[in-house]
């Protein structure tokens, strides 16, 4: 009886949890506000270019299955096995069980995510791994995995996903055929060849090149997030764009202006000496779709491409601005963000032309400072190792900030808005941005900026639990921030890069607190989409 009695009682508890667990998952949903992207206005869009927007968007869907099985495994069979509404759409943003905010499993029955993802073996230890000598094992674009006889093996993006890339070469084309411009039809033809061979190059080139076209499609594998072990295998993600002409026109006025932007950068000119290309542009566009790693927890709100130094020294690299989703993010997280944790006097600082002028600036910032260490240690991805990727964002967001308001002091932007409204919108979308968690790249270089300033002195936590805001030390923190940076990337220095992740990556007081105060609000931490 008194087993009987105690096995009613575990099923009760388990009945509990599961109750629980339900009702965490749909509050969970509602940290990422939905957002309806609208059918696109296609005025001025020829019956062939609609068309191939249509095959982009089929060779998009195709990109997302191919995610799922680098990130999770089977993902239609996973989100078959969902009976629950919120689980199964929450699984969807996430595209698997983890919580991409903490990191952990929102659903029962599933321990930590693997840090390699689906690009390495469940059971391959560093060792085993670092002594192997396979020389494609640190490609981007390939898995590794068991050979039948349990030694380890490497096989590339164009063989593993085969099926999906021969239906993706279908779509791109068919587009090639129907579209009237030259330059997109050479960039997709060598796009198709880059996804069957896995060499990217010649497709990078001619994506730099093709400037005519209003529609665009970024494709294929894009960046290496999910590669929590070595930081090298990339995930493939799409974005399928509709170009907004006249802005594109007005930014395009900076890109003339990179090479002198590069010099303007703080510390010694031997950590910034990187010349990029001339042909490099920026583009202001309306997201209309995305798929896989693009569309995966929280959206960037612009991109900067290609990540191939030869091709960035070459020709440059391509800033893209997404329009609507930087409005989007705006209304519904930044500025709700700056009215509940800002003191009243600094909220009218925050701006929302600043904030997208800051994220211009931002972007461009990705393409500046170093490529390759100034002391042999070969690329600074390779250099800084795990830690590169969030060093990388935390100097573009830094600097781009730094520049963006030093255009602004000297009236440089057409926009109306100050030096102390980029600083104040630049602090709001920090704390804001420290919720995406330390698991994140993206959260973990906010969350070292905010103790940055936090220690400087720039910021300054309330006993209301609000912030006060020092102009001038603010200023000069981003200033000093970026020096160390720039130079810890210049020499690769991947002990410093550890060092300052471990003193100022972990959320503190202050941040935990923000959390409490931005849950019980009910601000979202970020957006999700959906589609006309």
């Amino acid at each position: 009886m008194k087993r009987l009695t105690s096995a009613f009682v575990i099923l009760a508890i388990l009945a509990v949890s599961c109750t629980q667990e339900r009702a965490d998952v749909g509050r969970l949903v509602e940290n990422y506000a939905q957002v309806t992207i609208p059918a696109p206005d296609l005025t001025g869009i020829t019956d062939n270019g609609k068309e191939v927007l249509k095959l982009y968007r089929k060779a998009a869907d195709e990109v997302d299955k191919i995610y799922w099985k680098q990130y999770f495994g089977d993902g239609e069979a996973f989100l078959a096995s969902l009976d629950d509404p919120a689980e199964k759409l929450y699984a969807g943003i996430n595209y698997g069980p983890w919580d991409r905010i903490d990191g952990k499993a929102f659903l029962p029955g599933y321990g930590s995510r693997p840090a390699g993802a689906c690009f390495y073996p469940a059971d391959m230890v560093p060792k085993e791994f670092e002594v192997w000598g396979d020389p494609d094992k640190d490609s981007p674009y390939t898995l590794v995995q068991r050979a039948e006889d349990g030694r380890l093996r490497t096989v590339w993006y164009h063989d593993a996903y085969a099926e999906n890339i021969g239906r993706i070469e279908g779509y791109l084309t068919r587009a090639a055929d129907v579209t009237i411009k030259e330059s997109v039809r050479n960039y997709l033809l060598k796009m198709i060849e880059g996804l069957k061979t896995d060499d990217y190059y010649e497709s990078y080139k001619a994506w730099l090149e093709m400037n005519d076209s209003k529609m665009d499609l970024v494709i294929g594998p894009v960046e290496a997030v999910d590669d929590g072990l070595y930081g090298t295998k990339a995930s493939y993600g799409s974005y399928v764009l509709l170009k907004n002409l006249q802005r594109t026109e007005e930014l395009n006025a900076i890109s003339a202006r990179i090479p002198e932007l590069q010099k303007m950068l703080p510390g010694e000119p031997a950590n910034h000496d990187f010349v990029p290309g001339s042909k490099s542009d920026i583009f202001s566009c309306n997201v209309l779709y995305c798929s896989g790693y693009t569309n995966a927890g929280f959206k960037v709100i612009g991109i900067n491409f290609p990540y191939d130094t030869k091709v960035q020294e070459e020709l440059g690299t391509r800033t893209i601005i997404f329009d609507n989703i930087i409005r989007e993010k705006f209304n519904r997280t930044v500025h709700p963000v700056g009215s509940a944790l800002l003191e009243d006097v600094y909220q009218p600082h925050v701006d929302a032309s600043a904030f997208y002028w800051i994220i211009v600036f931002r972007e461009i910032a990705k393409g500046l400072g170093v490529k390759e260490t100034v002391n042999g240690k070969g690329t600074v991805t390779e250099a800084l190792a795990e830690e590169a990727l969030a060093v990388e964002k935390a100097k573009s967001n830094v600097l781009g900030t730094w520049l963006c308001a030093q255009e602004a002091e000297e009236y440089r932007i057409s926009a109306l808005f100050q030096k102390e409204d980029v600083l104040t919108t630049f602090v709001t979308n920090t704390i804001r941005s420290t919720r995406f968690g330390a698991n994140d790249p993206t959260g973990m270089a906010n969350i070292i900026i905010y103790n940055y300033l936090l220690e400087s002195k720039a910021i300054i936590w309330n006993p209301s639990g609000r912030y006060s805001i020092d102009f001038d030390k603010t200023w000069k923190a981003l200033e000093t921030l970026g020096s160390e940076i720039l130079r810890i990337q210049a020499y690769g220095d991947l002990e410093a890069a550890r060092a300052w992740v471990s003193r100022y990556g972990i959320a503190g007081p202050e941040s935990l607190s923000d959390k409490r105060v931005l849950e019980n609000a009910g601000i979202p931490v970020d957006i999700r989409f959906t589609y006309e």
